[in-house]
């Protein structure tokens, strides 16, 4: 385990996971927020996981769940008829657990999670890229990248797929697929002359 991320994990057969993966500022949070309306308009339950790099906080001081919580309620669940939210203290750990997030979504049986900000862990993704940003493609240098929605003049390293990150119908037709697609795309890319 490298700063708090697994050298491997135990991907589930179901449902589908695709790690969204890019530099600050390419635009995750802007494709995302078109990606799953129309995902949903093709009949795909999607989940999403977001890691924030940073202490955060969903519940407001001095309303009671969040009393409770500060109290030592572990975890805080809160419920109404319209939503639900769970709020869990992890103080001793480094790093998001990954795996356990992935748990704790599958009951909601989603046909997709779409895992957005842990571009360092070892699971497919798809590659946000912007030449512009002046950062180097992830894509080079990890074996997880299955595909690269990229604006700028850049070439996909072998066995990479290129999509054009403007062209909205074409990225949702590929996140679309991936389902189908899990079974035997759940481990890295292979090089010519390696073996898995």
């Amino acid at each position: 385990m490298t700063d708090g991320v697994p050298a491997t994990l135990a991907l589930p057969e179901w449902p589908a996971l695709l790690g969204i993966a890019a530099w600050s500022g390419t635009g995750k949070t802007t494709l995302l927020e078109q990606l799953l309306p129309a995902l949903q308009q093709r009949g795909l339950r999607v989940a999403v996981i977001k890691h924030a790099h940073h202490d955060f906080d969903v519940d407001q001081p001095g309303k009671d769940s969040h009393r409770l919580r500060q109290a030592g309620a572990a975890p805080m669940l809160v419920a109404s008829r319209a939503r639900i939210a769970m709020m869990l203290e992890t103080p001793d750990r480094e790093e998001a657990d990954l795996a356990q997030l992935i748990e704790m979504v599958r009951p909601q049986a989603p046909d997709l999670i779409l895992v957005e900000g842990f571009k360092a862990w070892p699971l497919p993704k798809l590659e946000l890229y912007r030449s512009e940003l002046g950062q180097s493609a992830r894509a080079a240098v990890d074996p997880w990248v299955k595909a690269v929605a990229a604006k700028g003049d850049w070439q996909p390293p072998a066995g990479v797929e290129c999509l054009n990150l403007d062209d909205l119908d074409a990225l949702t037709a590929w996140v679309a697929a991936w389902p189908a697609r899990w079974p035997s795309e759940r481990g890295p890319r292979v090089e010519e002359g390696e073996t898995r």
